[in-house]
């Protein structure tokens, strides 16, 4: 039975995922610019005390590092992780970062200003019930008034559409020649769908082939919003890329500060 999981789906692609940009040195800088523009929106200057609990190999954590904030990475994928630590270490950055669900987020309450979850990692839940986990957890380990900031496919119009394939990428870049593009098979709920990645390198006269699959749940931007604000976010603010210059979509959610808290607390006494 293949395994789908996204655990090993991440295991699986980390030593490869540079390779889905065309610059990855590059990418990191531009992600990064744009989320700490959002963090100084919403909290003014930092630094900012920063969990990215889908860290993946870096892409965020390390840019945000550069910028100053200080960052804790976890994810899912074990091989991930080490590579973020590694590849921080080779940028002289401190990453501290570890294996961990972001379900059962291994942190004392109130520990964040700001928690990242990117790149369309939330998706990967595929239940409301995990959902619900995962945001009571982000939540809970937010400072009163923190800020948590979910990136994610454009989903209302991928739901629209219920597209079949992403366009071959075609990429030259200096870690070699690279050619990606995934195939979505849609469930009957309509909601859910599988893909197969497919990464592509040139092999002497021929190319060598790398397939990769996992499941995601196509959460519309209502749809998300009512998870946040059922696990007691507030301030829900969905934010384009052409506004924040990170490539997808991006919604903002305040944990209550303390005094909503106070007042949560004392309207159930």
């Amino acid at each position: 039975m293949r395994d789908t999981s996204a655990r090993y789906f991440y295991d699986q692609l980390a030593a490869d995922y540079h390779r889905i940009y065309p610059d990855w040195e590059a990418s990191m800088t531009r992600q990064a610019q744009a989320l700490d523009g959002l963090i100084q929106q919403e909290l003014g200057p930092g630094p900012r005390t920063v969990l990215d609990c889908a860290c993946g190999i870096g892409t965020q954590a390390i840019g945000l590092v550069a910028l100053g904030h200080r960052v804790v990475g976890t994810d899912l994928s074990p091989v991930a992780v080490t590579r973020a630590v590694s590849e921080a270490r080779a940028r002289q950055r401190l990453l501290p970062a570890a294996a961990a669900d972001m379900r059962t987020l291994p942190f004392r309450p109130a520990a964040f200003d700001v928690i990242v979850c990117a790149d369309n990692s939330l998706p990967h839940l595929l239940t409301p019930e995990a959902l619900r986990a995962a945001l009571g957890n982000m939540r809970r380990v937010l400072k009163p008034g923190g800020l948590l900031l979910i990136t994610t496919r454009a989903y209302d119009e991928v739901r629209k559409t219920r597209q079949r394939s992403t366009p071959p990428q075609v990429l030259d870049a200096p870690a070699g020649r690279t050619i990606t593009f995934q195939l979505w098979d849609w469930h009957d709920d309509g909601e859910h769908y599988d893909i197969e990645h497919f990464q592509l390198l040139p092999h002497g006269k021929s190319w060598s082939v790398s397939l990769r699959r996992t499941t995601y749940w196509a959460l519309t931007s209502d749809e998300l919003t009512s998870f946040a604000v059922a696990a007691g976010f507030r301030e829900t603010v969905w934010h384009a890329p052409e506004n924040t210059g990170f490539f997808q979509l991006v919604l903002t959610a305040r944990a209550p500060s303390t005094g909503e808290c106070d007042e949560r607390a004392g309207s159930l006494d």
